[in-house]
């Protein structure tokens, strides 16, 4: 993987904790988005752990074109709680994880292993300031007459609305009372439909879809 940020002590600190997991190796570190592109292009990387403000071309921008790239990798997003304008518009181009600065050591090493794995992950905190953001219209919803409702079926909108609560498959399935493996079906089926890579993805959707609504007031379909 390789570590990007444009401070050199930050940087060398986020490789050194990453470096030191022995089934983690550090293969380079760039300092701007563009000497991220570049070095992705040379060593490709299984994650790339990004900064999200740097001069030059940010974290954001790099992040899609990495994520459109032929072969592209897995990134997790480093972020703070006042970055949220650039966190939402990076779940969008394709990030994978977002994890805020000051996590502990070892949360970061497990959001690595997670999306190296080829799972997504956001921490509490993001997940929540997210929510916050639609709550407060920060983010707008797509039209009620978007098209990716009609591709889905009652049970895929069922397990949408769910999933963005932050559900496991095992958690979903018993509130709908199916079978996790049915579950995880129907969730590898929806995730096509929207175009969404992933669960974080799969969440932004249903946000945006107005499928899942904060405060408790998600509502599936009968």
């Amino acid at each position: 993987m390789i570590v990007v940020d444009d401070q050199v002590m930050v940087r060398a600190g986020l490789c050194a904790i990453i470096g030191s997991q022995d089934d983690l190796e550090v293969v380079g570190e760039a300092g701007d988005g563009v000497a991220a592109l570049e070095l992705a292009a040379r060593a490709e990387p299984d994650v790339v752990v990004m900064d999200v403000r740097m001069p030059g071309m940010d974290g954001l921008s790099a992040t899609a074109l990495l994520t459109a790239s032929e072969r592209p990798p897995r990134v997790l997003v480093l972020t703070t709680f006042h970055e949220d304008a650039y966190v939402f518009a990076a779940l969008r181009a394709g990030a994978s994880g977002f994890m805020l600065k000051d996590s502990d050591p070892a949360d970061l090493v497990a959001a690595v292993r997670t999306v190296a794995a080829g799972e997504a992950m956001l921490s509490p905190a993001v997940t929540r300031r997210l929510i916050d953001a639609f709550a407060t219209g920060q983010v707008a919803s797509a039209r009620p007459d978007d098209p990716r409702l009609a591709m889905l079926t009652p049970r895929e909108r069922d397990v949408l609305v769910h999933l963005a609560t932050g559900l496991s498959n095992a958690e979903i399935g018993e509130v709908l009372g199916i079978a996790a493996g049915t579950v995880k079906a129907h969730v590898n089926a929806l995730l096509p439909k929207l175009g969404a890579r992933d669960r974080v993805q799969a969440t932004i959707v249903a946000y945006d879809l107005g499928l899942a609504r904060p405060g408790g007031g998600n509502t599936p379909t009968r």
